[in-house]
């Protein structure tokens, strides 16, 4: 009886937060489909790229629980396939974003079958070391171009139609590349198989109890998340015709950790706040020089305590309450 008391108050809540995705996610097309008008289309293009990056990053530590320190193998090591896939073997824009992200995705379930042995701080410290590897090999790479690079990668034709070399047009064909992604995301969270990673995160071992092959779970959300990375990295080499080792290093794991913490982990939108944010400060704060690092830091410090929940995890804690007074 007690369960189907409150089972109405269950699914009124659940039709209200389908009702503010709903809104937020149109909200959020409608600021990006006019964003190019306002501000310049490459800054928005490059925060994309990066919030589709802290998308992914979020599914695996925001609904799988698994912090990950090594997250930028994944989007270094697609840029630089599919920046040799269109430089050198010639291949279509789409055809070379695609291959950039199954590199990573072979990639990141070979890093998984490793990783997710272990738990908490040890994997995460097993996901920092693999990727020291991967830079390392990066560096040495006769195909990476060392520490030049990939430069000067064409941006072509999207489906042999449209030139990309128009500002307009790729911003569009990025904004297109965010969305699938975004909403991919999205669909996995809310299908039995995120429900079951909510569980994992939760409580792991009453999950094993009730049947569920955890790291089988968990592995699939490593590789997921490894192959959408990797279309964040491949679509950015494309964008900026570059690909570099900066996009593998560790201080990019890094970045993609205070992303998705700024923002609010393990929330839906989150994650596109916070990229967008530290996108913001990395543009207009840079003419700070050595102070950068300094400003940055207090700004962290003040998001931390005044957020604890990150920005969209107190939005919509502050939105839960107002529902039930």
């Amino acid at each position: 009886m007690a369960q189907d008391q409150y089972a109405p108050h269950q699914s009124r809540d659940d039709a209200a937060e389908a009702r503010y995705h709903r809104r937020a996610f149109l909200v959020m097309m409608a600021l990006f489909l006019v964003a190019p008008y306002v501000v310049y289309p490459v800054f928005v293009m490059k925060a994309l790229c990066f919030a589709l990056f802290a998308c992914a990053f979020n599914l695996l530590l925001g609904f799988g629980g698994l912090l990950s320190f090594g997250h930028a193998m994944f989007m270094g090591m697609a840029g630089y396939v599919s920046a040799h896939a269109a430089k050198v073997w010639g291949l279509p824009t789409e055809l070379a974003i695609l291959a950039g992200m199954a590199a990573a995705t072979g990639l990141g379930f070979l890093a998984g079958l490793l990783a997710i042995r272990r738990q908490g701080i040890y994997f995460a410290m097993i996901t920092l070391a693999l990727a020291q590897m991967v830079f390392f090999f990066s560096l040495q790479a006769p195909f990476t171009g060392g520490e030049d690079g990939i430069q000067a990668v064409p941006r072509g034709r999207i489906l042999g139609l449209i030139e990309l070399s128009s500002p307009l047009a790729m911003y569009y064909t990025v904004l297109a590349i965010f969305t699938a992604g975004f909403l991919l995301i999205y669909r996995i969270i809310h299908s039995p198989f995120g429900q079951v990673l909510k569980a994992i995160r939760e409580n792991e071992p009453r999950a094993i109890s009730l049947g569920y092959r955890t790291d089988h779970y968990k592995l699939a959300a490593f590789v997921l998340s490894a192959g959408l990375a990797g279309l964040a990295g491949a679509t950015k080499a494309i964008v900026f015709q570059l690909a570099s080792l900066t996009d593998v290093h560790w201080t990019m794991s890094g970045e993609v950790v205070l992303m998705t913490l700024l923002g609010g982990m393990g929330t839906i939108f989150g994650p596109v706040v916070g990229a967008f944010a530290i996108i913001t400060m990395e543009n207009y704060l840079a003419e700070l020089g050595s102070w950068f690092t300094i400003t940055q830091g207090a700004i962290f410090v003040v998001c931390v305590l005044a957020f604890r929940r990150g920005i969209m995890g107190e939005f919509e804690a502050w939105l839960r309450r107002r529902r039930v007074r």
